[in-house]
């Protein structure tokens, strides 16, 4: 079991991907309970004393201007989970529920949000307990928070909504809490709006779609280095002194990455002097596409990290006593962010699949036509490329940008909403799609290198093949091929294709 210490400060895309671990657990850093406790007693003083206070002692959005009483200032957080829990659609998966209580946690240990201490120890206990909240996947603009579905997981904090343990039914919010030993709150002044003002929904699912796309990263160049392989390309465009004379960090790391894995490669030595000049842009230009998505995703992380340790409510709630309202809670900054992502994601898919349909047809290979011998009767991987094909376009309509789409809410008082739920939505979509097609390139790669019995490729990409081999065997005839790309992309995800590459040759960048 891993403990990680919640400080408000530095929480990383690593760490995130630790929550995917059930076993992981939480604890509060030394002085957050100080911290926290602070800002909960400027709200009781503001309420105490009947002061103006946005989301505490008036009504919401369009409705601030309305006065609530004190004596219904509770009410009103209760209400407020409630009429605002309007998602729709499947729930979130497992780990991003968890993921994003997990933000929410860290977000309010920094002590702007004015909510109480037993809140947070609730909070953290579903975590610690593996409740997972039901949160719908839909419904969220991403302006005033990712406000639809953090409702629908603070209704559990008060026995309202759906929770279940990990991989069982779902429950009634109470009968959840009962189930691990909990019981629900009852919200103070103010706690309702702190809970759900803040962008965990998009951050979580953001920051889980970069922790696996820099796996990918590696993965491509994989791939690519595989296909470079088998179609009988040239190492020249992967010379160090090249990318030195053109300084974007991605595509030098890409080109080592290449270097390192086709290192030793007895294919690649015997056709050295061969009259080839030059190779197709998706094998010559490898390190620059590949190395043009690696930028963006160092970006998006940047970002993400930036915004998983930021204090993101509203009001914000300073321990001197002010109770300042602002905009933090706008998801722009994660927005663009994940649009730019899943462009970098498709085309890490795009130039795969021009790979792959090099490598499938005679006329560009040299290599049996589908990369199946025989006199028509097997298709063999005709219509892999077809599915990668629909990947790559179906990635196209994802890139489409939602942070430029912005709809008015709230009576048009939040005029100019990020979407950015919907960016990081698509980000994650791009994200599978493009693993998928990793999976086909590396499955027709391993295919063609079959037909090099007499020479081997390079330290790297032989360890790829050879545990692709022990999970999926030669295609000798037709046989359905989509358990086989399944098998290959559950190896990516896993984790398994980059452990066994990196233990050959060398840990990649």
């Amino acid at each position: 079991m891993s403990v990680i210490v919640l400080d408000g400060e530095s929480l990383t895309i690593e760490a995130a991907g630790e929550f995917q671990k059930p076993s992981t657990r939480l604890r509060f850093a030394s002085g957050v309970r100080e911290r926290v406790n602070a800002s909960r007693s400027v709200i009781e003083n503001a309420v105490r004393n009947r002061e103006k206070v946005y989301g505490v002692t008036t009504g919401f959005g369009a409705l601030s201007q309305k006065i609530i009483p004190v004596d219904k200032a509770r009410r009103l957080q209760k209400n407020l989970l409630m009429s605002h829990a309007s998602g729709v659609g499947a729930p979130l998966p497992d780990d991003t529920a968890r993921l994003i209580m997990v933000l929410m946690l860290n977000s309010k240990a920094k002590g702007f949000s004015g909510l109480g201490w037993g809140i947070m120890t609730l909070l953290r206990d579903l975590v610690n307990k593996d409740l997972i909240p039901q949160v719908p996947e839909k419904g969220s603009v991403g302006a005033s928070g990712d406000l639809a579905p953090l409702s629908h997981l603070a209704l559990v904090l008060i026995g309202r909504g759906k929770a279940r343990l990990r991989g069982g039914k779902w429950l009634s919010g109470r009968a959840a809490l009962k189930r691990v030993g909990l019981s629900p709150a009852t919200l103070a002044e103010g706690e309702g709006l702190a809970l759900i003002n803040g962008c965990q929904v998009m951050t979580a699912i953001g920051a889980l779609t970069a922790w696996k796309a820099r796996r990918l990263a590696k993965l491509a160049d994989l791939s690519a280095s595989m296909s470079l392989e088998v179609l009988l390309g040239t190492k020249t465009p992967l010379d160090a002194r090249i990318h030195a004379i053109r300084a974007h960090k991605g595509q030098a790391v890409s080109a080592r990455n290449m270097r390192k894995l086709t290192q030793g490669s007895e294919i690649i030595s015997s056709h050295l002097d061969c009259d080839r000049i030059q190779d197709a842009y998706s094998l010559r230009c490898a390190p620059q596409v590949h190395g043009a998505s690696r930028d963006v995703l160092s970006r998006a992380v940047e970002t993400l990290e930036i915004e998983m340790n930021s204090a993101t409510e509203n009001p914000l709630v300073f321990p001197d006593g002010r109770i300042l309202s602002g905009g933090n809670f706008h998801g722009q900054p994660v927005a663009l962010a994940m649009d730019s992502l899943t462009m970098a994601l498709a085309e890490w898919g795009n130039i795969s699949e021009r790979r792959i349909e090099r490598m499938v047809n005679p006329a560009l290979s040299g290599l049996p036509s589908f990369l199946i011998e025989g006199d028509g009767l097997n298709s063999g991987f005709m219509v892999a490329q077809y599915a990668a094909a629909a990947l790559v376009s179906e990635n196209k309509t994802l890139s489409h940008p939602a942070c430029v789409d912005s709809i008015p809410t709230s009576a048009n008082k939040e005029d100019h909403v990020s979407m950015g739920t919907i960016s990081a939505r698509k980000a994650a979509s791009a994200l599978e799609n493009t693993q998928f097609v990793v999976a086909i390139e590396l499955l027709c790669a391993a295919q063609a290198l079959d037909v090099f019995t007499n020479l081997k490729p390079g330290r790297g990409t032989l360890a790829a093949y050879r545990l692709i081999r022990r999970h999926v065997p030669h295609l000798g005839r037709d046989r359905e091929l989509s358990p086989d790309i399944e098998t290959v992309k559950v190896l990516i995800d896993s984790g398994a294709i980059l452990n066994a590459v990196e233990k050959a040759c060398g840990v990649l960048d």
